[in-house]
């Protein structure tokens, strides 16, 4: 199973209204666990840098000026997405920027369904609570000490522990493994349990026999299972 953990940074909220992405960054998992392969990328948005946006994630106009547009790796970020499903917090706030700037340069959207999103995962287990990532880091003791402004590939990192927290636990891996003694005996490798010394006690006192052979009696019908000692 392919995911991609991915965050976008922009110059404000609504593509429709001349908004654009400035930054992708993307973490790669198999199977739940961290393959080491990312994807980052600045994008020059071709306006001018809002004040708000600038405060949230501290990229200039004139720093982005020399990165490429969208249209420039459109494809590269389509291949590295591919069928994966991504997973990004606020699922709704980041497809639907990442669709726009994909129709602008006539590449297919990514469908809907691709999309996990981490925010209605965590309201559904934590109803009524605080679920900013910032917050869900908090919960889950993950550092995020580093984060000072929003960054794609840092929040993505971030989200990537959060979202195997979610999932139930950083122990996708986890197998059970046979943990032998320092010390070696002969035919260890051929163990076998040895019977008790001596039997377990009797555990059913007379009076309980009685009561329930009375039970028995009360139903009036013989029981469907055989009687034993």
């Amino acid at each position: 199973m392919r995911e991609i953990v991915m965050d976008t940074e922009t110059t404000g909220f609504d593509p429709s209204a001349g908004d654009r992405i400035v930054e992708i960054g993307g973490v790669e998992l198999l199977n739940l666990v961290p393959t080491g392969r990312t994807y980052h990328q600045y994008i020059n948005p071709e306006r001018d840098m809002p004040e708000d946006a600038f405060k949230v994630h501290g990229l200039s106009s004139e720093f982005l000026s020399d990165k490429p547009v969208f249209e420039k790796i459109a494809d590269e970020f389509l291949n590295f997405v591919g069928d994966a499903k991504l997973v990004i917090h606020n699922a709704a706030f980041d497809m639907k920027f990442l669709n726009a700037e994909l129709g602008w340069v006539k590449r297919p959207s990514i469908p809907w369904a691709q999309a996990v999103d981490t925010l209605d995962m965590a309201r559904r287990r934590y109803p009524g609570a605080q679920n900013t990532l910032d917050a869900l880091c908090r919960r889950f003791g993950v550092d995020n000490s580093g984060r000072e402004k929003h960054g794609a590939l840092l929040d993505s990192e971030l989200l990537a522990e959060v979202y195997l927290e979610l999932m139930g636990g950083r122990q996708p891996d986890f197998t059970l493994s046979v943990v032998q003694s320092e010390t070696k005996t002969e035919g260890a490798g051929n163990w076998q349990p040895t019977k008790r010394p001596r039997p377990l006690p009797e555990r059913l006192t007379d009076a309980e026999r009685e009561a329930h052979a009375g039970f028995l009696a009360s139903l009036g019908a013989a029981p469907l299972w055989p009687a034993t000692e």
